[in-house]
């Protein structure tokens, strides 16, 4: 027997029926609250609103839990690789070793852009940013892709995977070498899909380039921790751009513009910016550490803590220990990520931060990475996107699938009543 809620309002009772998930999480479906009462609810951000069921990903941030179609993101992590993952979050399954081979062939497909593409990328200057060139070259592919896809026949929903997954990894690519000067570059098919990025960013025309192992390993991990992150600000972006049927391309473009804001995928730029601004005013990392306790200094230490994730950040005790690889592996010597292995060691023993949960999250450390290897902090949200493709495709495809109605928040007025027109 389902269970009910008893809204009662002016002496009135609404029954609204009780929804619960596969984990056990409870919600109260209002989809008929408006038809019934007249009533609407009013929910600022969303915060306390489902938008959707999904199979996609679990969260739980009170325990630190993070699951793709199941499987705990510590698995996925040590025991399976970007592509595979990608495949398991847009179609519900681990591919089979010859799903996964032929997954990777297909995608190499699609690799080449269309070079009036380029025509675009000209028409920026070099500094521009490249989150915004980024979600223009998105969006642009739909002039050169312009057939809809029907997602209700396999075979092009695939394809549709297939291309987007190779050209969007190629032209958040172009982003960088735009902004450097530099030619810009066509994928490998003889390298895999993580190695092609590095190919992409940093081979040059004067001489060949072959790029760390444990660097490759540290990137793939990192592209797996940003997968999907359920019904964040960019990912209910693409489902509500998709929800009027827009193109892939087109919803992927809006989910990129929606990642880039400081808010959201632009953290792990702020903790660089922060490591930075320490530096400039000498490097005392105490002195910080004692601003951030100080509730009557604005400071706010970037890097620490999570807004949904309120013990710890499973992902973060994984990238952390790709972090020490990729920096005992270089030999890194630079004075920020000195500063930030100071913040790190001194958070992590100080009772303050260690009562209140401040632990480093994944933000943190991906900076840490993308520093040490010489990507510009500017590009560190694009290496968000290219992690995050492949959660985006996996809502968008879900939301068309289960013909999800076109998205229409309602508002509550506060603005003058009617008033008379008067010169």
């Amino acid at each position: 027997m389902s269970k009910i809620a008893t809204l009662e309002i002016d002496g009135n009772q609404f029954e609204l029926p009780l929804i619960v998930g596969s984990e056990n999480e409870g919600a109260v479906d209002i989809s008929k609250l408006r038809d019934a009462s007249g009533l609407i609810t009013l929910d600022p951000g969303y915060k306390n609103s489902g938008s959707c069921k999904s199979e996609i990903t679990f969260l739980d941030g009170e325990l630190g839990i993070l699951r793709y179609r199941g499987y705990s993101i510590e698995d996925l992590a040590e025991k399976s690789n970007f592509l595979e993952v990608s495949y398991l979050v847009i179609f519900g399954e681990l591919p089979t070793a010859e799903q996964l081979h032929q997954f990777e062939e297909d995608i190499r497909k699609y690799t080449l852009v269309n070079e009036e593409m380029k025509n675009i990328i000209d028409g920026f200057p070099k500094t521009a940013h490249p989150m915004g060139v980024l979600s223009a070259l998105t969006s642009a592919l739909t002039a050169f892709n312009p057939k809809s896809v029907n997602v209700e026949n396999s075979k092009e929903m695939y394809e549709a995977v297939c291309k987007t997954m190779g050209k969007f990894l190629v032209i958040a690519t172009w982003t960088y070498r735009k902004s450097m000067g530099f030619p810009l570059n066509y994928y490998d098919n003889t390298k895999g899909y993580v190695e092609n990025f590095m190919h992409l960013m940093f081979e040059l025309p004067t001489g060949p380039y072959a790029a760390d192992p444990v660097v490759i390993n540290a990137l793939d991990k990192l592209f797996i921790l940003h997968a999907d992150h359920e019904q964040n600000c960019s990912t209910s972006t693409v489902r509500m751009v998709g929800s009027s049927h827009a193109g892939l391309f087109a919803s992927i473009s809006a989910g990129v513009s929606a990642l880039w804001g400081p808010l959201h995928g632009g953290a792990n730029q702020a903790v660089l910016e922060m490591l930075e601004e320490i530096y400039k005013t000498g490097g005392d990392a105490d002195k910080y550490l004692a601003k951030a306790k100080d509730k009557n200094d604005p400071f706010r230490l970037m890097g620490f803590g999570h807004r949904v994730y309120k013990n710890f950040d499973p992902r973060a005790k994984i990238i952390k220990k790709a972090a020490d690889e990729v920096l005992g592996t270089l030999g890194v010597e630079d004075p920020i990520l000195a500063i930030a292995k100071k913040l790190e060691e001194s958070a992590l023993e100080d009772e303050y931060f260690k009562s209140r949960n401040l632990y480093p999250n994944v933000d943190f450390y991906s900076g840490i990475i993308y520093r040490a290897l010489g990507i510009p902090t500017d590009m560190f949200t694009v290496m968000f996107a290219i992690g995050r493709l492949p959660g985006w495709i996996a809502q968008w495809k879900e939301m068309r699938e289960n013909k999800e109605p076109i998205g229409r928040p309602r508002q509550v007025y506060v603005g003058h009543p009617l008033r008379e027109f008067k010169r």
